[in-house]
Formats: structure tokens, sequence, C-alpha cells
């Protein structure tokens, strides 16, 4: 393991703390053989605070997190529209179609393997003026159990993949369900990534209502808002329709008619520098 490459990460205030704690837990208990118990409880503690930052998506104790968009982007009235786990042929044209009609831009957080498979479909997303970032190379739901090793492998061969085919390095990753550990802030470090998680989701991927859908978008809507709906792996409405379809237009309007506008996560990054 080269951990020479991992020399510019800056662990935050609770890794510092977690780092010094498990170095001073040995030497405690040289010095105080009988206070194993505080220890121990102190450490088990300790793995519980960490295990938690990793499996809440939206928690920044371990790491940068983007839960929205920095204040420039609101103050200039932007929300973004992510779009995970793509590319789909069956549903990715119609939700690029949509955008289009609606002169909105999004960001596809896309499963770099797919896009091997659909490298067209993904020239296609950013010839229409949109973004492709990192949503991981397989999609593997056991990454919250990686070391750093296991990590960059993930990451790093989504990164190049993605930029072969897309022509753009990718400057975000988003895990898999939002899942992660504190060791992929590191990882992120080495491969200049920022991580973005959301402000609110629809839980289209399970939830059959477009309406509802819809609601849970919109509830308390506002500039810097980052919402996250699904191409890939997309419920299907009663009518058998991806569900996304349904509810892109409707939400659309209402960005309008909050003289909102949806622009990609990499145009809110490159402004707010």
């Amino acid at each position: 393991m080269n951990f020479s490459a991992y020399r510019n990460w800056r662990p935050t205030p609770l890794m510092l703390a977690s780092i010094l704690l498990t170095m001073a837990a040995p030497l405690a208990l040289i010095i105080r053989p009988d206070s194993w118990p505080w220890v121990l409880a102190i450490v088990v503690a300790d793995n519980l605070v960490l295990t938690f930052a990793g499996l809440w998506p939206r928690c920044s104790w371990a790491g940068s997190n983007w839960t929205s968009l920095p204040p420039s982007s609101a103050e200039r009235g932007e929300i973004a529209i992510t779009i995970d786990d793509g590319p789909d042929p069956d549903v990715t044209p119609a939700v690029l179609d949509i955008l289009e009609r609606y002169g909105a831009k999004a960001t596809f957080f896309c499963i770099a393997e797919k896009a091997q498979r659909y490298p067209g479909l993904c020239r296609d997303i950013v010839n229409r003026g949109h973004r492709i970032e990192n949503h991981s190379m397989h999609h593997r739901f056991h990454l919250p159990f990686q070391l750093l090793g296991g990590w960059f492998s993930e990451l790093n061969a989504a990164q190049n993949a993605l930029t072969e085919i897309s022509g753009s390095r990718p400057a975000f990753f988003r895990p898999p369900a939002g899942l992660r550990n504190p060791l992929l802030d590191p990882v992120l470090s080495r491969l200049d990534l920022q991580l973005a998680s959301w402000t609110r989701r629809g839980f289209d991927t399970v939830e059959q209502d477009a309406n509802r859908v819809l609601a849970k978008l919109l509830e308390g809507l506002r500039a810097g808002d980052i919402l996250l709906l699904h191409d890939g792996n997309a419920a299907r409405s009663r009518r058998g329709m991806p569900v996304i379809l349904d509810v892109l237009p409707p939400l659309l309007d209402a960005i309008a008619a909050a003289n909102l506008r949806a622009v990609t996560l990499r145009e809110a990054l490159v402004h707010a520098r």
C-alpha cells in the first residue's frame, strides 16, 4: 500500500479524534491494564459513530459531502437534478428528450460498466449539455466494507472508464445508495473527487406512484437543492412506464414556476471557485 499517495488528505475533526484514540488505546492498556473495560467501551463507541457516519448518506462527519449546492448557486436561484444508475437504453433517451424540451441540465451519475456497454448513449448525454459523474465501476453494495485498496480500485477504474467514454474526467462521486465508510474520504482526496449526496430524493426505484415521488421532491423545494432521481433501476408505474418519465415534466414545470434553474453539479462547482 502506497500511503504516500494519500499525503494530501486532511481528516475531519471526527476522523482525527478517532485516529488519535486508536493510537492511544494500546498505550492506555499498557499504563493501566485494569482500565480495559473503559478502553473497550470507548473504542466500541468510536466505531459505532464512524459506522453511523458512513451509513447516513447525508452525513459530513467523515469528510466533505455536498448535500446542497454552494451558497453562490443558491443566490443565483440554481438547483441540481441528479440522475443515478444509468445509462439505460430504454429510459435515458426519453429523459434526455424531456430535459431538452425544458432547457434543463442534469448530472448523470453513471455506473461505469454500464457506460462501457452503451458508450454512444453516454456521448449523447454529454453532447446535449449534461455531465457524467462517477457512480462506481460495478455498483456493488458491499463497498462500505472495503479498505483503502478496494475503494481506490473501484473508483479509479470508474474514473478511467468514464473519462475515456465521455471525454471529461468526473469531478464528483456518489456511492451506491450513498453508503460508504470513513476510508472513502482519503481515496476521494487522492482522486480529486468531491462526494455528493442530495437534499431530497423521491425513492423512485421502489415507489410506483409518480405523484408521491413528485411530492417528496417538491416538499420545501428551494434554491440550492440537489434532487435525486433514477434512469437506471427505475420503478415502473401501473402503466408500465419508468416513474422518472412521469415525474420529470411536472417537476420541471414546478422548478420554472419557482423561478429556479436546473444546472449541473460541475457548473455549480466551477462558479463556486
